[in-house]
C-alpha cells in the first residue's frame, strides 16, 4: 500500500551562542520528506504551507539534546585508556578538547567503536576527567527552516524516518564551543608542526592556478564576504592566490593581496596591490595600522604555525570595528597542514581558529558559520566520489577599538 507524500528543498539553520561567541549552522536537504523526515516543534507543521519565508522556533536547554547531567561525569584511570593507533604515534591528550568515546571503552558504559565526542574535563599524571553530555546540553538553540523549492507530491511505500535536527546535533555540531570551566589546551608548540619542514618559498615556487574547492562553495564563501563589503573599502585578502572569492557585484573595492607566489598574485583580476610575503616566517605585516576595513583568507588559516602572532598582526592593521573573516573547508595540502588540523574534528576547527583571536587578544565580537548538503555541481571532477559540495567553515572576528 503506497500513500502520497510532499518532498521540498528545504534549508535548515541552527543559531545559538555561549559566552564567547554566537554560532550558525546551515544544512541543506535537497528532498526533505514531509511525511516521514521530522523538524521539531510546530515546524513539521507550518513549513509544509510556506513559500520561502523563514520559520523560526526556540527551544530550552534539554528539549532537543538530553539535558547536561553530573552523571555524564567520569574520572578514568589512564591505564584504561586506549591510546594507541594502527599507525603513528599514540593519541596525545588535552584539557578541554574532544576525543572519540571509544577511547575510553570499557569504562562509563562506553562501547568500542563509539565515534560520539567526549571531552576532557582535567587531567594529572593517574587519571582523566570527561565529560559525555552533549556540548549544547546547556545552551537554549533557535531552529529555523525555509523551503527553497517545493518539488511536488511522490509515491511513498515507506522508508527511513529522518530527525533532521537530532540527525544535524549528532554529526559535530557543538563542538565549536570552548568548555566553559576549563582551559582549552589548543595551541602546544608541537601541534604546530608539518609534515614538509622546508621553507613555505620552496614549496610556492610553482603556481597553482587551481581552485581549492567547488564553485558552489566559492558561491557560499563569497556571500559570507559580502555581509562585511560596501564600495570604497579597503579590503586585505590575506595569504591570497589567483581568485579573491570576493562577490562580483561589489566592484568599487581596493584590495591588496598578500601571498607566497607573484604569479599567483599577478593573475588576480581583483588585487589592486600585490605583496610576496612569508607569514610563516616573519610574522609582522608589512602594513600600516588601521590601515584595513576587511581581511579575508580562504582555505589557507591551516597552514599558520604562527598563527596567534598573525591574528595579532591582523588585529593591528585593521580599523576598531574591522572584520578578519578566515573560511576554510575539510581539502588541505597534506604535507604543509599542521599536525594539530589534521587531529581535530572538523568543527572543532571552529574552536582553534576562534583561540587564535582570543588569544591574539585584539579582537572580539567572535561568530561562526558552518554550511553543509548543498548538491555538488555536475561538472565538478569529484562528482562522481562526492555527492554533497565541500562543507564551508568561517569564523569571524571584529577587531577591537
Amino acid at each position: 500500500m503506497s500513500t502520497q507524500s510532499t518532498l521540498a528543498s528545504v534549508e535548515v539553520r541552527i543559531d545559538w551562542q555561549d559566552t564567547v561567541s554566537r554560532h550558525h549552522n546551515r544544512d541543506h536537504f535537497e528532498k526533505l520528506n514531509f511525511w516521514r523526515d521530522i523538524l521539531p516543534g510546530a515546524l513539521s507543521i507550518t513549513l509544509p504551507d510556506s513559500h520561502g519565508d523563514w520559520l523560526s522556533e526556540s527551544f530550552a536547554p534539554g528539549e532537543l539534546v538530553p539535558r547536561w547531567s553530573e552523571s555524564n561525569i567520569h574520572r578514568i584511570n589512564r591505564d584504561a585508556l586506549k591510546l594507541e593507533r594502527k599507525n603513528g604515534p599514540p593519541i596525545e591528550l588535552h584539557a578541554g578538547r574532544h576525543y572519540p568515546q571509544y577511547i575510553a571503552a570499557g569504562t562509563a558504559g562506553i562501547f568500542a567503536g563509539n565515534f560520539k565526542p567526549l571531552r576532557i574535563v582535567e587531567m594529572d599524571a593517574e587519571s582523566v576527567t570527561v565529560d559525555l553530555n552533549h556540548p549544547l546540553a546547556r545552551s537554549p538553540l533557535t531552529i529555523s527552516a525555509r523551503i527553497n523549492e517545493h518539488l511536488g507530491p511522490a509515491s511513498e511505500h515507506g522508508g527511513r524516518c529522518n530527525d533532521i535536527i537530532m540527525d544535524t546535533l549528532a554529526h559535530g555540531v557543538g563542538l565549536e564551543t570552548l568548555y566553559p570551566s576549563a582551559t582549552t589546551c589548543y595551541l602546544p608548540t608541537n601541534d604546530h608542526e608539518r609534515m614538509d619542514t622546508r621553507a613555505d618559498e620552496q614549496f610556492y615556487e610553482n603556481a597553482r592556478l587551481i581552485q581549492h574547492i567547488d564553485t558552489t562553495a566559492i558561491e557560499q564563501i563569497s556571500a559570507i564576504y559580502r555581509r562585511d563589503m560596501e564600495p570604497g573599502m579597503q579590503v586585505l585578502d590575506f595569504m591570497a592566490s589567483w581568485d579573491s572569492h570576493l562577490p562580483e557585484e561589489i566592484e568599487q573595492l581596493t584590495v591588496t593581496g598578500l601571498g607566497m607566489n607573484a604569479e599567483e598574485l599577478a593573475q588576480n583580476p581583483r588585487l589592486h596591490s600585490r605583496v610576496v610575503h612569508d607569514v610563516n616566517t616573519v610574522s609582522t605585516l608589512p602594513f600600516d595600522d588601521n590601515r584595513f576595513d576587511v581581511i579575508i583568507c580562504t582555505v589557507s588559516v591551516e597552514y599558520l604555525v604562527k598563527p596567534v602572532d598573525v591574528c595579532r598582526e591582523l588585529g593591528r592593521i585593521l580599523k576598531p570595528g574591522g572584520a578578519a573573516i578566515m573560511t576554510f573547508s575539510d581539502r588541505w595540502f597534506p604535507t604543509k597542514v599542521i599536525t594539530l588540523w589534521t587531529e581535530l574534528h572538523p568543527f572543532e576547527r571552529l574552536a582553534l581558529v576562534q583561540e587564535y583571536f582570543r588569544a591574539a587578544g585584539n579582537f572580539d565580537s567572535l561568530e561562526t558559520e558552518t554550511v553543509h548538503g548543498l548538491p555538488r555541481p555536475q561538472d565538478d571532477k569529484y562528482t562522481q566520489q562526492r555527492a554533497f559540495s565541500d562543507p564551508v567553515f568561517a569564523v569571524r572576528a571584529v577587531a577591537a577599538g
